[in-house]
């Protein structure tokens, strides 16, 4: 006997891949370590060494599924940066970035770890399979430690600023972006320069902020009169097969969909609400 799928069928589920970068922390100050950048969860589409490669969501039509955009750390006058906020996607959770440690200050853990403060050796940690630790400062009377980036870990300091660690590029959207980088740590000297992929450099007197919708870490300062790097916002990006279904990006929620051949792909940029498929 033949059963035909007809009125009263189940609808078929649809099958989701994601990419859910966290928000950056911000850098530190008094030759703060630049701030972690935000931790990366993926699906295989990544092509980096960093954030975790999981499999894609089998995801019921008519239900609704929470979406986050994870905000950057803010930039602060002294000590220890800030750490990013958390982004999220149905079950899939990635950490904010850590905040780079200040002048004697520790850094923060996170997503990925804040660089150290100059003279300190206790970095921010990472979060495992969602980035790495920060640099340390330790012995180092002007410098600090980059922070961790999604696929590498952020530079010591030697008699300049460590470099940030770099981001993870991945192809979800149909080509390949680099997200993640750690901020650079500060320095009396030469300070260390942004991770590839949005983390920002510890410029002496003008620290640079993670790029928006990356999840980059801020920059360090020193005690001058700026403030540190900002962390990076984060992003939600969703990729499914066209005729599997429609999605509905819901009410507080800031997104655009695109195809890519016989894929839609949805970019969520800000805010807090719900995504559903029809």
């Amino acid at each position: 006997m033949q059963i035909f799928a007809g009125v009263g069928a189940p609808a078929q589920p649809v099958t989701v891949d994601y990419l859910v970068q966290a928000g950056g922390g911000s850098g530190g100050v008094g030759s703060g370590g630049g701030g972690g950048a935000g931790g990366l969860r993926c699906t295989v589409t990544a092509t980096g060494g960093g954030g975790s490669l999981e499999t894609a969501l089998t995801i019921l039509k008519g239900v609704s599924h929470t979406v986050t955009i994870g905000a950057g750390g803010s930039g602060v006058s002294t000590g220890t940066g800030n750490t990013g906020s958390n982004s999220v996607f149905s079950t899939v959770t990635s950490s904010g970035g850590g905040g780079g440690g200040g002048g004697n200050t520790n850094a923060s853990n996170g997503g990925c770890g804040g660089g150290a403060g100059h003279n300190v050796s206790t970095k921010g940690n990472g979060t495992a399979n969602q980035g790495f630790n920060g640099g340390d400062g330790a012995g180092n009377n002007a410098s600090a430690g980059g922070g961790g980036g999604t696929s590498a870990v952020g530079v010591n300091a030697t008699s300049n600023g460590g470099a940030g660690g770099g981001g993870t590029s991945t192809s979800i959207t149909g080509s390949s972006v680099q997200r993640g980088g750690g901020g650079g740590g500060g320095s009396n000297a030469n300070a260390g320069a942004g991770g590839a992929g949005g983390g920002g450099a510890a410029t002496y007197g003008a620290p640079v902020s993670g790029t928006v919708n990356t999840g980059g870490g801020g920059g360090g300062s020193q005690p001058s009169p700026t403030v540190s790097g900002a962390g990076g916002s984060g992003i939600v990006i969703l990729r499914y097969t066209t005729a599997s279904g429609t999605i509905t990006i819901g009410a507080g929620l800031t997104g655009t969909t695109a195809t890519d051949g016989a894929s839609t792909v949805a970019t969520i940029t800000a805010g807090t609400g719900n995504v559903s498929w029809a």
